[in-house]
């Protein structure tokens, strides 16, 4: 099957107004007979439910928290982007996106890009509307911090919890459609496949997680926003219960998956303290406006700060080595999450990390606290010399700005980040491969769609702070909406769809047999103790560096690992009750062949670009040493894996990138 984009054609600028002039709509009166289910009710899910219901169709959405305002996207802390120039610094719809596909180290599609950027400034419109509380400055007017790999600040935020004040907007949206009829609800529910028929999705197969009972749904079409698949390393950011298991059946059921090797690892998150953990927390990026990234100099001072003889706070400015700022001085500590997250390793890697694994550096908020201190003395008349009164004035800013994260840090670390600076090391976050979609956001399967962190298609090899919530509300709010019109408008006379279909019968008989297979497999191990089996090989192998070697182990181990799993896995209870442990080990055999392509596409792509760093493929001299090289010659294309069995049969089809807005060159951040 031929990969088909469906790029408008034209002018960038002009391809989303056109495509929009051009496709085919749904009157309102029609839009009465046609259902769409949506899988995750995330700030993708949600927003695209509520604005379907809102323009009229019927809308199943499904979740499998017991809400959905517990969707991972409340989790997102530092701000949301968009292009609205309220800083007068240059900002602009090309910028965005210029910044977005640099950033993306060149590996994204350049009509997605720009239509996001387009569409950015409509959402902090729609979301003021909401009345999400994002921050303002003094005079009323809505402040922007910056993030990482940009020149402006663009990024606007509500304190340190912005995702979950833009999810309640959803939420609320959600509900005013569920109170109207227009949605149907289904909480604490787990999509298990797709169902096609005749060649289009056509409903999907879910379990009630509270009484074990296997439910068919039928649609004229399906959504999926069901976000990342970074659990697949078991320690990362996302909660306990992310998982790919709707996206990796999407792909069993003709989905192409893309790019699954391109992983963001997080630059600021607390350091793994142990073996015990079953989770990492983030510390928002936007930290990193005013906090400095630094580790001593001399290996001296790190061995004393290990042993508990030195305190960070002991160590003259002079021994201190504030690395991305000195790598880096254009953009200081400031660079992209893959640039900032491999400085770290390497400066742990030489020994210079400075908790008691040598896993960590310094974030320092001491120069921010002293600054806004004398401005905000200055400001009200104050006694600038006064140590003591700067302290407390600069302390309170940060405060205002950073509180509830800070507050966070210290709960779990017990330290006072406005004392002492904060530790942290780089964490698995976010990822930028998934579904395969084209313009109109459809997978290849005909009737199904991808929206959010569930697609790959905006964010190429590395994402951008800020981005994923501008591309989750993007998705949902306005692009999806006029776009899955240009299919439906083919379905206003098909009536509703049978659940009685032999497709919905065999698809059921699956998914009862997999969980009978589970449940009555008898195994001597725990599901946890599989997922963190993986977890291990996908990070020491498949992680932050990579190389032939290493990637040819891990998909050999995944193999051997995914065979004894199915083997020897113990699931207690039964299927016809509330089982946690059932709905892990579901989610870990699909993490377990999901693993062995993430290897495989890692392994293909011998190149390094964004957060996928190849060590066969590295600058060898000038300034930009030690870099990432990207080879543009063999690899300037999105990969997309077809499903064929076994994760090492997959077959792989190639969408060709083509720039003709912006000249490619190895990205520079000095």
């Amino acid at each position: 099957m031929a990969l088909d984009s469906k790029i408008p054609k034209g002018p960038l600028a002009d391809k989303w107004t056109n495509h929009k002039n051009n496709i085919n709509l749904v009157n309102p009166a029609n839009k009465r007979l046609i259902d769409v289910i949506v899988v995750g009710t995330g700030l993708a899910g949600g927003s695209a439910a509520a604005t379907l219901a809102e323009l009229g169709y019927n809308v199943k959405a499904f979740c499998f928290q017991d809400s959905p305002r517990r969707a991972h996207s409340i989790a997102a802390q530092g701000g949301i982007n968009a292009a609205k120039n309220y800083q007068g610094d240059g900002d602009s719809d090309y910028r965005l996106f210029y910044d977005t596909v640099k950033g993306g180290d060149y590996r994204s599609r350049e009509a997605n890009v720009y239509r996001l950027a387009e569409v950015s400034a409509n959402i902090i419109d729609q979301c003021v509307a909401q009345g999400v509380p994002f921050a303002r400055e003094y005079g009323g007017l809505l402040d922007n911090r910056s993030f990482g790999g940009v020149l402006v600040s663009r990024t606007f935020y509500a304190k340190g919890q912005t995702g979950q004040q833009l999810l309640l907007g959803a939420y609320s949206a959600m509900n005013r459609q569920i109170g109207r009829g227009k949605i149907k609800m289904y909480n604490r529910h787990e999509m298990l496949d797709v169902v096609v028929v005749d060649g289009k999705a056509r409903g999907i197969i879910a379990r009630n997680l509270v009484t074990g009972e296997i439910e068919r749904h039928s649609a004229h079409a399906v959504v999926l926003g069901t976000g990342g698949y970074g659990n697949v390393f078991f320690l990362s950011t996302n909660a306990m219960g992310s998982n790919v298991t709707a996206a990796w059946k999407a792909h069993k059921r003709g989905a192409y998956f893309a790019n699954p090797c391109y992983t963001q690892i997080h630059p600021t998150c607390i350091p793994v303290s142990g073996d015990h953990q079953s989770k990492l927390t983030l510390m928002s990026e936007s930290l990193r406006n005013d906090g400095r990234i630094w580790v001593p100099k001399h290996m001296e001072d790190v061995k004393a700060i290990r042993e508990g003889k030195l305190k960070p706070t002991e160590i003259a400015e002079e021994n201190r080595d504030y690395y991305l700022e000195r790598r880096y001085p254009a953009f200081g500590n400031l660079v992209p999450r893959d640039v900032a997250s491999r400085a770290a390793k390497e400066r742990c890697d030489a020994g210079y990390g400075v908790n008691k694994t040598g896993e960590a550096v310094y974030l320092d908020f001491a120069s921010a606290i002293q600054r806004y201190g004398k401005e905000q003395a200055h400001v009200k008349g104050l006694n600038e010399n006064d140590a003591a009164l700067v302290k407390k004035l600069g302390q309170e800013v940060i405060k205002n700005k950073y509180g509830n994260l800070f507050q966070m840090y210290e709960k779990i670390v017990d330290q006072n980040p406005y004392e002492t600076p904060m530790m942290i090391y780089p964490a698995v976050h976010y990822t930028m491969g998934g579904i395969w979609v084209d313009y109109n956001l459809m997978t290849t399967v005909p009737g199904l769609y991808a929206i959010g962190e569930a697609n790959f298609s905006d964010h190429g090899a590395n994402r951008l702070g800020a981005s994923a919530l501008m591309q989750g509300l993007a998705d949902g709010y306005f692009v999806l909406p006029y776009t899955i019109g240009d299919y439906l408008s083919n379905d206003i006379r098909t009536g509703p769809i049978s659940t009685e279909l032999p497709e919905f019968e065999q698809a059921e008989k699956n998914v009862r047999d997999r969980i009978e297979s589970l449940i009555n497999n008898n195994g001597t191990h725990s599901v946890d103790y599989f997922h963190k089996k993986l977890g291990k090989i996908m990070w020491n192998k498949v992680g932050m560096s990579r190389n032939a070697k290493g990637l040819s182990e891990a998909i050999e181990e995944i193999a051997a690992l995914r065979e004894e799993f199915w083997k020897d896995v113990k699931v207690p209870g039964t299927a016809d009750e509330f089982n946690e442990e059932l709905a892990k080990a579901g989610r870990v055999a699909d993490f377990l062949e999901l693993g062995e392509l993430f290897a495989k596409d890692a392994l293909h792509r011998n190149e390094s670009c964004g957060g996928h760093y190849r060590e066969e493929s590295v600058e060898e001299s000038g300034e930009q040493k030690g870099e990432a090289k990207r080879d543009d010659e063999n690899f300037k294309y999105v990969a997309a894996w077809e499903y064929k069995g076994e994760p090492k049969e997959a077959l792989l089809h190639k969408e060709n990138l083509v720039f003709e807005n912006i000249e490619l060159k190895q990205r520079s951040y000095k």
